[in-house]
């Protein structure tokens, strides 16, 4: 074991809040961590091409993206587990059969689906509505997703995954069938309550991407903090030595985690480095 530590921050409800706010302490307490010999990585459900530039501003280390299906160390990738092009198709094909609208997932941009723009709007308001954002009833996707590719290439072999709306539960239900070899999920909300499906490679996870990492740098699970506030970070949670969950979090995710600081728009990631004496 090292004093010097590894650290693995989630981004949305966790780096910055559900309004997309990045708050300057969390900047100021990343800079000061890595001047003392910390390494900090972004671990997030964003592909690449959505961490915009003032992320990287930050000073990062590196970053998990896609759940877990890409590494990069400083600039360099590590690991990229992407759909293959036939899986890719073959969702493309199921999704327009279906009439879902969907967008795709890549480190080379996101890519709308033909009429994602109009049918997605009231879905992130309601995500947006449900995660306290203040102005969420007049959000455009546009607003949510501000590289969004519109009229894109559909037909790819770059996919970390596909998010697509769902009409009702059953959407997911019949999707964990056709693509039983394939990692299913939702998001913006549990259970009845979800918005959206997403399909990835089988295997993704965060704690196995960050298992990568760790052998790719030499360092020690031992040395490992992971920042997160929902239920897809309890796999890292369980995965670190230390875990530290958001006051803004889920209920799953707090009950799972060593430490509870405050909400994100309330300093939580500075007052969580300081207790960790991170700084």
């Amino acid at each position: 074991m090292s004093n010097k530590k590894i650290i693995f921050l989630d981004v949305d409800g966790t780096l910055v809040d559900y309004d997309n706010v990045l708050p300057e302490s969390a900047v100021e307490a990343i800079r000061q961590a890595r001047q003392n010999g910390h390494r900090v990585y972004i671990s997030t459900g964003r592909s690449r091409a959505e961490v915009y530039q003032h992320i990287w501003d930050i000073g990062l280390d590196g970053m998990i993206g896609g759940n877990g299906s890409y590494v990069e160390d400083n600039g360099q990738a590590i690991m990229h587990q992407v759909l293959s092009a036939a899986d890719s198709h073959h969702i493309v094909d199921w999704l327009h059969e279906r009439g879902l609208e969907f967008f795709l997932e890549s480190n080379n941009g996101l890519f709308a689906s033909e009429n994602f723009e109009t049918a997605g709007e009231p879905l992130m308001q309601e995500y947006a509505y449900r995660k306290g954002q203040e102005n969420a009833r007049h959000l455009t996707v546009r607003d949510c997703f501000p590289e969004m590719i519109f009229g894109g290439e559909l037909y790819r072999d770059d996919l970390n995954k596909v998010s697509f709306i769902l009409k009702s539960y059953q959407d997911f239900l019949a999707a964990k069938q056709e693509f039983a070899h394939l990692k299913l999920g939702t998001w913006g909300g549990a259970g009845e309550k979800a918005l959206f499906g997403d399909i990835g490679p089988a295997g993704v996870s965060k704690d196995h991407a960050i298992d990568v990492l760790l052998k790719h740098i030499g360092a020690d699970k031992a040395d490992t903090i992971a920042f997160g506030d929902a239920k897809i970070d309890i796999p890292m949670f369980a995965y670190c030595a230390r875990s530290v969950c958001m006051g803004n979090g889920g209920d799953e995710a707090k009950a799972a985690a060593d430490l509870i600081t405050d909400a994100v728009a309330e300093d939580g990631i500075y007052h969580a480095f300081q207790r960790l004496q991170l700084i």
